[in-house]
């Protein structure tokens, strides 16, 4: 397969057919979004935030957490893949399409991903009224925690705090856990 044309607008549906090609391929509003495999420390992180808020949730019933790969699809022109997300069960029907109210969405940064996840995701996120963003940076050690209001993030150099709901217990994930088995 040729390279997608980045320049012209896409629809969820033509993303959704491209053949696999260890790429990952997401869009939001017309823009194509391409970024390839993640590296080894991308994964660490990402597993080490899976046990963490897998943990969290075991109690919780009323909540599922996916990793990626799994879509997220608000409209014809809005279709990503954040690293991991949380929705309520009640959305879990077998149709991706049913996962519309994000309570939190986690995406790592890579080189390649940096600007999409920053600018691009995170307003529609925000426009989407994802609860929690966490931007999640292996490179400083830190997390850029963003709600649907904020026009600046929160800084995270210590320690993640976050609840599923209002009501919910408070879970804190230590970022040196977070970055655990990382070189450096």
């Amino acid at each position: 397969m040729a390279m997608p044309d980045v320049a012209r607008r896409y629809t969820v549906d033509e993303v959704r057919a491209f053949p696999s090609d260890g790429n990952r391929y997401e869009v939001v509003q017309g823009e194509l979004l391409v970024t390839p495999s993640p590296t080894q420390l991308h994964q660490l992180v990402l597993r080490n935030l899976i046990t963490a808020l897998s943990v969290y949730l075991e109690d919780q019933d009323a909540f599922v957490l996916f990793p990626a790969p799994a879509d997220v699809i608000w409209d014809p022109d809005a279709y990503v893949q954040p690293d991991l997300f949380v929705v309520p069960a009640s959305e879990v029907t077998g149709d991706w399409r049913d996962c519309r109210h994000l309570l939190l969405a986690v995406e790592v940064l890579s080189p390649s991903s940096a600007h999409a996840d920053r600018v691009t995701k995170r307003l529609l996120y925000q426009r989407q009224r994802v609860g929690t963003y966490w931007i999640v940076d292996p490179d400083a050690r830190c997390v850029e925690v963003w709600h649907p209001e904020d026009e600046r993030p929160e800084i995270v150099t210590a320690v993640l705090r976050w609840r599923v709901t209002e009501g919910a217990r408070e879970t804190e994930i230590a970022l040196d856990h977070v970055f655990r088995g990382m070189p450096g």
